[in-house]
């Protein structure tokens, strides 16, 4: 499969408020565990950097108040984690994401999972959409540097067998659109995890989407027949 040749692309989908509807329980679960060592950020500045590692979502939240507390980093990660859990034992699939797949894999379109999120907390969440066996699935855990660096797109595209400027990168936030648009990579925004579309236009997205649902429905858009 590797260096295969094929005339669609690659798509390589973002997971949390892409796929499942799961960014706000990201947003409480650090909101949670910031307020417990002090630290008090408004919600929806912590919503607008869903998608980034941790380390660099605290370094900039406190850089932004003017704040020189010294926190544990590595500790209110796993005080996220512990909370994130817990907030989403029982997470809600996005409308069409399962349909929008299995079109994918039914059509022999090469598609993984590239997410900020870690191997631990991926594989949970993967588990309610049934994802076929031999699907690239790229974690935080997997790379040096996490988004907005390219590097977990990358290397999904890599595991796929096509070049990332081949690949469409479909995710949530601005901080897929400017990985994508980093390596030449064409990307798609989804309205469903709450970032708006003049954020998404403006990071670059080369269409907008409602959520995977709709991205289905205008497959043809991306240069994929039905």
């Amino acid at each position: 499969m590797k260096n295969a040749k094929s005339k669609n692309p690659g798509i390589l989908f973002d997971l949390d408020g892409t796929l499942i509807d799961t960014v706000y329980q990201h947003v409480s679960a650090w909101s949670v565990a910031l307020r417990s060592v002090g630290v008090v950020i408004p919600q929806w500045k912590i919503h607008r950097r869903v998608g980034m590692s941790g380390r660099s979502m605290v370094q900039q939240l406190l850089a932004e108040q003017g704040s020189r507390l010294k926190v544990d980093i590595g500790l209110l990660e796993k005080k996220h984690d512990a909370g994130f859990t817990k907030a989403s034992r029982d997470p809600h699939i996005l409308p069409g994401s399962k349909e929008l797949l299995k079109f994918l894999t039914r059509k022999h379109i090469r598609w993984a999972i590239a997410t900020t999120g870690g191997k631990e907390q991926t594989a949970r969440l993967l588990k309610k959409l049934d994802i076929p066996a031999g699907v690239p699935v790229v974690t935080g855990d997997d790379v040096a540097k996490t988004k907005p660096s390219p590097d977990v797109f990358v290397l999904a595209a890599d595991q796929l067998g096509v070049p990332i400027e081949d690949c469409i990168v479909t995710g949530d936030s601005v901080w897929d659109m400017l990985a994508a648009a980093r390596k030449r990579a064409l990307g798609v925004g989804l309205l469903c995890g709450g970032y708006g579309r003049e954020e998404l236009e403006g990071s670059g997205a080369f269409r907008i989407y409602a959520d995977p649902e709709e991205m289905l429905l205008h497959i043809e858009d991306l240069g994929i027949e039905r």
